[in-house]
């Protein structure tokens, strides 16, 4: 078995054997978790001016979640709106490809150098979407990268809806209380 610090790097080096062979190995759950918190606490130290050391254990926990409801959405569209005839995944293998596409994620960490913040998180946002392109292609057995950034548009809008849904509910009123 690879050991998880390889796997990061093939996961950011967009391997696509890497992808197939944690969408198998059942026991890669823990380390697909451990790549969300180190990405999320990369992102938290890079923006660590922004938004302090508190924020970097919300910013973890806030990532867990919206790592497992991306995961759940895309298995929802990819394989009951958009499977192709060989789709056949579960839900645990889109956690642990999709968990992996945030290895490109580490390199916010690198934001904390003053004047890199914004490019940074552009060039590791890009990446990590592209990473995602490829788990999801994978773990849903795609032929076509076309259906898997349509399946990755569809799950981020209805991802940006139900957020933005939760805000207004939660905390978007704006008005004193």
């Amino acid at each position: 078995m690879a050991s998880f610090t390889e796997r990061i790097i093939r996961a950011a080096k967009l391997d696509v054997m890497l992808y197939e062979e944690v969408e198998a190995d059942k026991n890669a759950m823990s380390q697909a978790m451990g790549v969300v918190i180190l990405s999320s606490v990369a992102a938290g130290v890079g923006s660590m001016e922004r938004i302090g050391i508190g924020g970097i254990l919300t910013g973890s926990i806030l990532a867990l979640i919206a790592w497992y409801v991306w995961a759940y959405i895309t298995f929802l569209v990819g394989t009951k709106l958009l499977p192709e005839p060989q789709t056949k995944a579960d839900l645990g293998e889109l956690l642990r490809t999709i968990g992996f596409s945030s290895s490109p994620g580490l390199i916010r960490v690198l934001g904390i150098i003053p004047g890199l913040t914004h490019g940074v998180f552009l060039v590791a946002s890009i990446w990590m979407l592209i990473a995602m392109v490829i788990a999801v292609r994978q773990a849903l057995d795609y032929q076509s990268t076309f259906r898997a950034v349509g399946v990755c548009v569809i799950g981020w809008i209805i991802q940006l809806s139900i957020l933005m849904l939760l805000f207004l509910i939660f905390g978007g009123s704006g008005s004193p209380a």
